[in-house]
Order: structure tokens, then sequence, then C-alpha cells
């Protein structure tokens, strides 16, 4: 695959109305999501309510993507909301100093553990598509006392961030609820400094999903549907201009069948099995070059 057909692949499909409403979806869910607990997000199928998935009593059976922040410096339990597939600052090689964008920032659970890193001289920026989760992200902010922690309210093709700012770029779960994963990911090269670099956790697919799957608006919410293929989604990366790519963590995702029923009948689950279908939970690093020629521009100039 050339470049050109790697973008036009991670290019959206839908219509400007139809990427608006998924858009409008997405922020009315994760705007509800910002007023629960962390055990009522875990109960759902991938950190997303639903009622797909079964009561808070159930919830040590649907912990199915997010994995365990409480052994990180800096977690602060009231900024995680359950809603992560990986851990992106674990692996980030954050260091002192440096400037960090956390793109769909939440309730602040990975910007803070960064702040922990790279302490009083550095920066993190937490940008969210989400009003409800920047004004919680905020307060939280507030309660701990940390000033070079700023939470901006965006979306993340088009941030509002200016060109060659961030040291790192992470984020968790995130690009697989963006409709266009190419104009984002131009976008993080965009925001990143020469030499910059990013550890991004999330969600992919190898093998097809079920058809109905595409049509439900609650999956794409909750990571499943949203997600592009393996391949696919690391040539993005690649026809960005970033290199040295690699995976720092690979985890396949098991969806029970008792939330495969609420989808699908029992003839399609079977059909679903026997497809090979795989979820993965992928945390990716790469780098901008330090000499880099940009392949990006600023938004709103119409080149990218």
């Amino acid at each position: 695959m050339n470049n050109l057909q790697t973008q036009n692949a991670g290019l959206n499909t839908i219509d400007a109305a139809e990427e608006k409403a998924m858009k409008e979806m997405v922020k009315e869910k994760y705007a509800a999501i910002a007023n629960q607990s962390m055990d009522q997000n875990l109960s759902s199928c991938c950190g997303a309510t639903s009622s797909c998935c079964g009561t808070e009593g159930e919830t040590e059976v649907y912990k199915i993507m997010a994995d365990d922040y409480s052994q990180l410096d800096g977690y602060n339990p009231a900024a995680d909301l359950g809603l992560g597939c990986g851990l992106p600052t674990e692996f980030a090689k954050i260091k002192v100093g440096d400037t960090v964008i956390d793109l769909g920032s939440g309730a602040g659970n990975d910007a803070f553990i960064a702040r922990r890193i790279i302490g009083d001289k550095g920066k993190v920026i937490g940008i969210d598509f989400t009003e409800a989760m920047i004004n919680k992200a905020r307060a939280n902010a507030e309660k701990l006392g940390l000033n070079n922690v700023e939470f901006r309210q965006g979306d993340i093709e088009e941030m509002p961030v200016t060109s060659n700012v961030a040291d790192v770029v992470v984020s968790n779960c995130v690009l697989n609820l963006v409709p266009n994963k190419h104009k984002v990911i131009t976008e993080i090269y965009r925001v990143m400094k020469p030499g910059g670099h990013f550890s991004i956790s999330d969600i992919v697919l190898e093998g097809a999903l079920p058809e109905k799957w595409k049509a439900i608006a609650e999956l794409y919410a909750g990571c499943v549907s949203g997600a592009i293929q393996k391949q696919v989604y690391l040539e993005l990366i690649e026809a960005a201009g970033f290199k040295n790519i690699s995976l720092q963590k690979d985890k396949e995702i098991i969806i029970p069948d008792s939330i495969l029923a609420n989808y699908l009948t029992e003839a399609e689950i079977k059909t679903y099995k026997m497809g090979k279908v795989k979820i993965s939970s992928i945390t990716v690093y790469a780098e901008k070059p330090a000499t880099a020629e940009a392949n990006c521009c600023t938004p709103g100039s119409g080149c990218c």
C-alpha cells in the first residue's frame, strides 16, 4: 500500500452530517460518563457506559480493556474513570521538564501521572472534546494544587495548540473514537517538536468485524466499531512522517459471550468466532525526526 492509499484508508468514508452526528454522540455519552464512578464505567463493554454489560456487581467480569493505574506515581483515584485500554504514560519516556500533550485527557488521569514525572519545570496540556470532562479535570487539578497542568476543550482533529510544542504526546483509547484517524495523526505530527515522540494506546482490529456492529452507535462510543485495522493504523503513522515506530504492548481483547449476546444472535456469535477477528489493545511508540520536513500544517490553512 502506497502513502496515498494508506491515507485514504484512514480517512472517514461517511459524509459531514454523519461525522458531526457521531461526534455529538461521543460528546453526549462521555459527558454522562464524567459524572459516574469508575466502577460504573468498568462494568460496561470497554469503559464506556451502556446497558449491555450487566450490573455493578459484575464489574470484575468486564474489566476487559482497562489496565490498572493504581501502582503508578501520581495516580489520583478521582481522575481515574476506567476508560483507558493501556498505560501509555508508563512507556512514554517522559523526562523532567518535558512538555506533554494528553489527547482525550478525560478527568486528568494520564495528565497527572505525566505531571509527576515532569516536575515543576515542565508542562502538561490535556485536550478533551467534552466540556464535562474538562470541568472535572480542572477541578481535580485545583484540588491537587497543580499550576503547570492545563486542560483545553477542543477537537483533536484540530488541536488548540501551536505547532512544535510537545516533547511527548500520549493518548489512551481515544483515536478509535475519531472518524478521521489520518487527520489526528497529522495533527500529532504538527504539534510535536522535531525529535519528539509519542506513546499512544488504542484499540485496533485484525480481520473484519460483523457488519451489524458498524451500525451500532453504542459500540462506536465504546471503542470497538470505531477501531481500524492494525496494519492500516501503523501505516498511517508512517505516512505522516514518523520514524522508529514500534509496538510497546500488544494485548488481545476477548469479549465475553454475555456481552456479544447483546448485539449478535447465537449463530452470529459462532460466525464471529469462526472468522477469527482479533481485537487488540496496542501501545505504539513513534518519533518525529529531528530534522523533519512537516507533513502537516496549521489548522485552518486548508493544506491537510
